[in-house]
Order: structure tokens, then sequence, then C-alpha cells
């Protein structure tokens, strides 16, 4: 692992996520902010959301997850719709943290490995925007930890909702920027 302060989480660009909801400007976008931080020696690490066989870890109540027990076994842990799409590539030394929850923190040893890397910056970059980028964000403040969003690195399949995310509600957290000019800060 690397001794860099700032870690780039690629989060939920998985197989059936990317395969609804990005395009290849988006995807594009992730490449680049992976291959820029290799260059500059900034970890990078994956999130991924899924559940066990028979989703346990699934509440009947849950608004959010409660129809992944209908959908068989499109969210299991195993399943390739729930794999890291494999454009993205991740290398053998970047951990792939399995989630339960929307937020990458939550229902998930993201906080160890950040600690870990004595992690003082989250670049973000996930699908979807109202999810797992809101969420984590909301909690990565709440923690401390320095933040940017990749704003074209980031999709919600509702375009409004991404760009009132993107442009009232994240920048009182976060720098709020595109890759490529992230990539320049480099």
């Amino acid at each position: 692992m690397s001794e860099s302060r700032t870690v780039l989480l690629i989060m939920d660009y998985q197989q059936a996520l990317v395969e609804r909801l990005a395009s290849e400007t988006l995807v594009s976008a992730a490449i680049r902010a992976i291959e820029a931080a290799r260059k500059n020696d900034i970890a990078v690490m994956f999130v991924r959301v899924a559940f066990r066989p028979g989703f346990p870890e699934v509440a009947t109540g849950n608004r959010i997850f409660g129809g992944v027990i209908q959908s068989g076994d499109a969210m299991h842990q195993d399943s390739p719709s729930t794999q890291i799409y494999g454009a993205l590539n991740p290398l053998d030394s970047e951990p792939i943290v399995l989630k339960r929850r929307v937020s990458a923190f939550s229902g998930s040893d993201l906080d160890v490995l950040l600690r870990a890397a004595k992690a003082e910056n989250l670049v973000l970059a996930g699908i979807a925007t109202s999810g797992v980028v809101l969420s984590t964000l909301r909690q990565a403040a709440d923690l401390d930890f320095g933040l940017t969003v990749l704003e074209d690195a980031c999709a919600d399949s509702d375009v409004e909702v991404h760009e009132i995310l993107t442009q009232k509600i994240f920048p009182r957290m976060a720098n709020v920027i595109s890759t490529d000019a992230w990539i320049e800060t480099l």
C-alpha cells in the first residue's frame, strides 16, 4: 500500500450498474482517474455492494434493498453482475471493499483500510451520485476527511438529481471538479 495520504475510491462501478447507468464518457473518466492515481502513487480502492446467499443482511422493511431479495442471485456477492467492471482492471494490490449498505463505510472494512493507509483525503467516483456517492461523502465529511468529488466520474439515473447534488449540495463538503481538472493538480 502506498504511503500516500490521498485515496481514490471507485465506488459501485460493478458490472450490472455500469451496464445500466454508465456511458462510455463516465467509464473513461474513471479509467483516467485510476491511471493518474497509480502514476502519482495515490492509493486506489474499489467498492462494490453485494450480499451473502439468502440475503441475511437485508431486512424486509429496508426500502432501498428490500427488492433485492426478489432479484434472485443478481445481487449475490459471487454473481458476475456485482463484480468490478472489467475495464477498470483492479490490481491485485488494490483492495476491493465489499459493502452491505449504500455508504461505502457501512457494513464494510473501508474505515480499517483507510486508517491503515493513513488517508487524510478521499477522491470519490461512483454510481450512483444519489446513492453511494452522497452517503459516503456525508459520512466521510463527518469523519473529517478532505474530500474531492470527480463530477464526471459519477452518474445517477436522474440527471437533475446528479446536477443538484454536484452543483449545490456536495460543494458544501467537498471540492467538486472534473477528472481532468483533478489530474492537472497532481
